[in-house]
């Protein structure tokens, strides 16, 4: 196995969202505002890198919501394992802020190969060509992860736009036999690295191998950015195939949900 070298656990560990069209970020010293109003669901819109003094935790939290409030969106604290203080997860409790989700931060270096097996009617399309081609994607995500949320065409139509202008963004859609069976995304950072999102397969396809595909079809795009690996985000459902497929751990997030600025 191809060793991991440590510039990309860095990154996978240290990486900030940067400004980005359609992104707005405020970042302070204390934590960072992450916000994508074309895309209102909690940890695309986030606060993260949490880090001030135990005194100040209560500060930090209402300095953060103003700036959500506004924007009326949901968002998640993501905690990391350098969280300062290192219970400021109790001072979101206390306020009804509770874990909603945890994941494992997981890498792969550039030099690993992923054996992606045949699937019958399989074709790798780019999601982001068309405003039909990234609805059907944006739907792929919708069935995969139950979302119950209203489908916006013209966020979406923005959204597309948006992936488009910041030049780094890659969307795959998978069909099998012409039917939309997958979806993922990428996010290039040379020459740092790489970051994988938005893996989902439509139930009715699972099994197959699409997964993989998407998997392979995104190193080899990082590999052709010359980018040292590419890192993920694995929850209950992807980590264990993503370790399978070689990715190593090494950090972890987890998720609490505040909707505080939302009613």
């Amino acid at each position: 196995m191809a060793a991991v070298s440590q510039g990309l656990i860095d990154f996978a560990n240290h990486h900030r969202q940067p400004p980005a069209p359609g992104i707005a970020v405020v970042r302070t010293s204390r934590f960072q505002v992450t916000l994508q109003p074309d895309l209102p669901i909690p940890g695309p819109n986030s606060i993260t890198y949490v880090r001030c003094r135990a005194g100040e935790a209560n500060e930090v939290i209402e300095e953060a919501r103003a700036i959500v409030a506004p924007h009326r969106l949901p968002v998640h604290w993501i905690l990391d394992p350098e969280v300062e203080p290192s219970n400021f997860a109790d001072f979101l409790r206390a306020r009804g802020v509770d874990l909603d989700s945890s994941v494992k931060v997981m890498v792969l270096p550039i030099e690993a190969r992923i054996d992606a097996r045949p699937v019958d009617g399989l074709e790798l399309r780019d999601g982001l060509a068309d405003d039909d081609s990234f609805n059907a994607a944006d739907a792929v995500n919708r069935e995969a992860f139950k979302s119950s949320a209203r489908v916006d065409r013209a966020a979406n139509a923005r959204r597309r736009q948006n992936q488009l202008a910041a030049g780094n963004r890659r969307l795959i859609l998978a069909t099998v036999h012409g039917e939309p069976a997958g979806s993922a995304g990428l996010s290039l950072f040379p020459p740092s690295g790489a970051i994988i999102n938005g893996g989902a397969v439509r139930p009715k396809f699972r099994g197959l191998g699409v997964y993989r595909a998407m998997i392979a079809a995104r190193l080899a795009m990082a590999r052709d950015a010359g980018v040292p690996g590419v890192m993920v985000w694995g929850g209950h459902m992807s980590a264990p195939i993503l370790e399978r497929l070689g990715f190593e751990t090494v950090g972890w997030r987890k998720f609490y949900m505040d909707t505080s600025a939302v009613g």
